[in-house]
């Protein structure tokens, strides 16, 4: 499985950086002195797709399989990192 890395800015509601290489994206923070966090995530799945796939999550209520749950769905399975003035905590 093919993974890209999405940094979230402090106070940001969106991704600022895509990036396929964890380096690439630490550079930019690093240079930037970012404040937030990078994590990894699937491509061509979603992250509940994935994070059942994997084990990683369980359905155990109905609302696990609502399209508001699966939509806003993020796993601490990711791999990610917080990032303060560029560097990693």
């Amino acid at each position: 499985m093919e993974f890209v890395w999405l940094f979230n800015g402090e106070m940001g509601r969106f991704a600022s950086g895509v990036f396929t290489e964890l380096i690439l994206a630490e550079n930019w923070i690093r240079t930037n002195k970012l404040t937030g966090v990078l994590t990894q995530y699937p491509i061509n799945t979603g992250v509940y797709d994935w994070a059942v796939k994997e084990g990683m999550f369980h359905v155990k209520k109905e609302e696990h399989t609502t399209s508001l749950f699966i939509g806003k769905f993020t796993s601490a399975g990711q791999e990610h990192y917080h990032y303060e003035n560029g560097e990693r905590d």
